[in-house]
């Protein structure tokens, strides 16, 4: 059986208001935008401190395991002990965590008298490798050299390096991956840069074994001070554009893309009640208008914030231990909030970018900022008041209301291509007389 060779996009480096903040948002959460909005959407993490790398890759694939296979660039020999296998949950737990969001607030009785409140500014497959391995020869005389064999978990993986690209190519095909046209020649780029391989694919004994049904992620920890994503690769056999998340875990700060824009999503914008109900297909639609926006060539940043709180939290902190499951080798024991939470030295970025051949012809290549500002894609709500308006700063809220509301759904059709008419017709707008007019309160109505 052919094994498609899913490329891996891998590096060849690497509750309310929480107290004591710069940017205090608040409000209540109401939902969030997670990956799984998005089809073809691959996630990856990276740790990184100094040249010190660890990269957890989940990838999409659904059909036969038998079917699935890996090939990854990797920068430096890969040992047994610097591969590992982890669960879904944790990844699926960053990706929640930093997911945007979208918060609610409530307009205060406009008919009792307060001090005026500010809102926040907007800102693959078959037996095990050793039985369908090559002999020695054949593998020397494609110029390929097999480091190293292991199995990790529920895969069987390879360390590979090769001299040429249409060796590599042929060893793959060979074992029954099936290769797209036109891998040669992004396969040679690497080896000039005298890159392994590191070739994966299910060991279907062990997985029985373990009793898993699904394919877990694979991580690995190595040096190298490249600090990039290789994502060429993984646009050959491509049938059209890939979502690919990013999410870093660093000690300094925010992390951004150094040979393609790295660009703030829109954020912090009031929006119509309605978008509650449609909040997955607000942010798809929004977010293909900003990639349209920017030519198809900008990585986004979708949240940038540090890993000790959040403001408001779309999902709770991970853990210490959830952090460790990802590599961050410098958290110790210790309580995840407050003066002594152990996670003060853990600043998360995450990233999406949609990619194609044509406008992402170069891998990914990173680098710490050391801002840690924090920034987060998040969608406002006001909820209208529904109580009594009968006072004269309850009629004159209605009539500011009915203003913010159309001023809100322009905001929706802008961000997102919709029809301003088809959203108006959807609200309810407030109901208001005109007011009165400032000089009528001067000296009254003339009289005759």
């Amino acid at each position: 059986m052919k094994r498609s060779v899913a490329v891996w996009a891998v590096s060849c480096l690497a509750a309310l208001c929480a107290p004591a903040v710069v940017h205090a948002f608040c409000g209540f959460y109401v939902s969030k935008a997670d990956t799984k909005l998005f089809n073809k959407a691959s996630q990856v993490v990276l740790v990184r401190d100094g040249d010190r790398t660890v990269i957890t890759m989940v990838n999409d694939f659904k059909g036969d395991p038998r079917e699935f296979a890996v090939v990854i660039p990797v920068p430096t020999f890969i040992e047994r002990e610097q591969i590992h296998v982890t669960n879904q949950a944790v990844v699926d737990h960053l990706d929640a965590y930093t997911a945007p969001r979208l918060v609610e607030y409530y307009d205060p009785d406009p008919c009792v008298k307060r001090q005026r409140f500010t809102w926040p500014a907007q800102g693959a497959v078959g037996d095990r490798a050793a039985g369908t391995a090559m002999s020695e020869a054949r593998e020397s005389a494609l110029g390929i050299s097999v480091e190293a064999r292991y199995t990790v978990g529920e895969y069987d993986i390879v360390i590979l390096s090769a001299k040429q690209s249409d060796g590599l190519e042929t060893w793959l095909r060979e074992n029954d991956y099936r290769i797209p046209n036109g891998a040669s020649r992004v396969l040679a780029s690497y080896i000039k840069q005298g890159t392994r391989f590191f070739v994966a694919r299910v060991n279907l004994e062990e997985q029985s074994a373990l009793g898993f049904t699904y394919l877990r992620p694979l991580q690995i920890a190595f040096e190298s001070p490249k600090f990039m994503l290789p994502i060429r690769l993984g646009t050959v056999n491509a049938d059209g554009p890939q979502e690919l998340f990013v999410y870093t875990l660093t000690r300094t700060g925010r992390v951004e893309t150094t040979n393609y824009r790295t660009v703030r999503l829109p954020t912090g914008h009031e929006l119509p009640e309605l978008v509650e109900a449609e909040f997955s297909n607000f942010y798809r639609d929004m977010f293909a208008r900003q990639v349209d926006k920017e030519n198809k060539r900008a990585v986004f940043l979708e949240y940038a914030w540090d890993m000790n709180w959040c403001d408001p939290c779309a999902a709770d902190p991970l853990s210490v231990a959830e952090l460790r499951e990802l590599g961050v080798f410098w958290v110790k024991d210790g309580n995840r909030f407050g003066p002594k939470g152990a996670a003060r030295d853990v600043f998360v970025t995450r990233l999406h970018v949609r990619y194609d051949a044509e406008h992402f012809p170069e891998d990914l290549v990173f680098q710490e900022t050391g801002d840690r500002g924090n920034f987060q894609g998040r969608y406002v709500l006001r909820r209208a008041w529904k109580g009594n308006t009968d006072c004269a700063s309850g009629q004159e809220y209605l009539h500011q209301l009915r203003k913010r509301q159309i001023d809100e759904a322009e905001r929706l059709a802008s961000l997102t291509g919709w029809s301003l008419n088809e959203i108006l017709d959807r609200i309810e707008l407030a109901d208001a007389a005109e007011p009165t007019p400032w000089w009528k309160k001067i000296w009254g109505e003339e009289r005759d």
